[in-house]
């Protein structure tokens, strides 16, 4: 079984003290390659430097909608001059989050068409966040996303009429150790046989959203539990573990087009 930890934050401070553990851990798993996400100017050069480290590591590079009101054309230009090394296999986190508003919505928005124009330029796939857009998300990337571009709506957490929209786009549907909690999971799980298995990936989001049953255990995520996230999607849908890793990992390599028999 090959894993591909789709979305994490390996470079965040709660892995400095025992980060060959978590490697070490990692491995143990299954899983076999990871996306670093960067969220800012700061932590987006913080994930490549980490990408650069390990062959099975890749980086994105982005800046989150929490951060938005801080995106400046310098900003934007460092990122994309980031996002021209090898390593750097997508443009996000990127997208709308109205719930928590850490940044003004007008902020948020023109940070993200400015993304979605950076994404496409470069022609680099998209890592979205999305929370309580209350449909301008949709707007925006129907009137500013190239398809061509592909991308991931990760974490989703949404409803059906959005998955199905988020679909008909072209997109990737991330799943998280959400699936697994059993009253927060409960929708998604009744989602989770709607979604084509070609269109499937698997995340973690470390060091947040501990799956369970890790959750029990541990609190901050690690790329190792997102085998849990996998056995789980299958048990909903019905499908064979195994088989199903291989289709994600088939879905993953080709979103960001690495060569499926890579590591």
């Amino acid at each position: 079984m090959k894993l591909f930890d789709s979305h994490c934050h390996l470079n965040d401070r709660s892995y400095e003290k025992d980060f060959p553990e978590v490697l070490r851990r990692m491995e143990t798993a299954d899983v076999k390659k990871a996306m670093i996400v960067g969220i800012n100017r700061q932590n987006s050069a913080g994930a490549l430097q980490l990408a650069e480290t390990r062959e099975n590591f890749y980086a994105s590079v982005g800046i989150h909608p929490h951060d938005a009101k801080n995106c400046s054309k310098e900003d934007l230009l460092f990122l994309r001059n980031l996002a021209r090394h090898p390593k750097v296999l997508a443009w996000g986190e990127t997208g709308l989050d109205f719930n928590r508003m850490y940044s003004p919505k007008e902020a948020q928005e023109n940070c993200l068409i400015s993304q979605l124009a950076m994404a496409e330029a470069l022609h680099l796939p998209l890592i979205f966040h999305e929370r309580d857009s209350k449909g301008r998300f949709k707007q925006i990337l129907q009137t500013h996303y190239n398809k061509d571009c592909g991308g991931v709506v990760h974490c989703f957490s949404g409803n059906r009429p959005e998955m199905e929209t988020y679909l008909e786009m072209g997109l990737y549907i991330g799943i998280t150790g959400i699936a697994t909690m059993k009253s927060r999971g409960a929708d998604l799980r009744e989602l989770l046989t709607s979604i084509p298995e070609d269109r499937i990936l698997i995340e973690t989001d470390a060091p947040y959203l501990t799956p369970a049953p890790e959750r029990n255990k541990y609190r901050r995520n690690e790329p190792a539990f997102v085998k849990s996230v996998l056995k789980k999607i299958a048990q909903v849908r019905g499908s064979d573990p195994e088989s199903l890793a291989g289709t994600i990992w088939q879905n993953t390599c080709r979103l960001f087009r690495i060569p499926e028999n890579a590591g």
